[in-house]
């Protein structure tokens, strides 16, 4: 390929330095948020970089967490579908484990947080609003119970399904 095929504006790819296109997420922060701030909804602090449970200082901003922007729009980043016999069988016990690790969780990362549980003829679907949570729970439950356990990422909007039947 000489300079006289390729047409004006266009440059040859380097299969040696292919960048990919960065993935749109509408929770994930734009820019660095002025320190200190704080999740007028949770309380959540926005400190050295993280969002952390602490006590807000006065002179604080105010700006919504991502996740209370999750929880707002009711648009899930996790979802965790539990059904079978032996869930049918084991429901309370199941769902306060469940609980249980969302508190264990949120205690360290105030971004993981339980959206919802919703009956779903005959098993239950759990949503999150975060993917690492959803996870967490699938993994969970799985090491508890057995059964099988089946994860389904879609990175392009940052998406997990997890699905859990015994």
């Amino acid at each position: 390929m000489n300079s006289r095929t390729i047409p004006p504006g266009f440059h040859p790819v380097r299969h040696d330095r292919l960048l990919l296109e960065q993935t749109h997420d509408a929770y994930r922060l734009k820019g660095k948020l002025p320190e200190p701030t704080v999740c007028p909804q949770c309380g959540a602090v926005f400190h050295n970089g993280r969002w952390a449970w602490d006590d807000a200082p006065a002179q604080a901003h105010h700006e919504t967490c991502p996740a209370c922007h999750r929880l707002n729009d009711k648009f899930p980043a996790g979802f965790v579908s539990l059904g079978g016999e032996f869930f049918s069988a084991h429901r309370d016990e199941i769902l306060a484990l469940i609980r249980h690790e969302e508190q264990r969780e949120r205690q360290d990362h105030p971004l993981k947080r339980l959206m919802a549980i919703e009956d779903d003829g005959g098993g239950v679907m759990v949503t999150t609003s975060d993917v690492h949570l959803a996870r967490a729970i699938g993994e969970a439950v799985h090491r508890a119970y057995q059964g099988e356990l089946e994860f389904h990422y879609k990175p392009d909007d940052k998406l997990l399904r997890v699905h859990w039947t015994r």
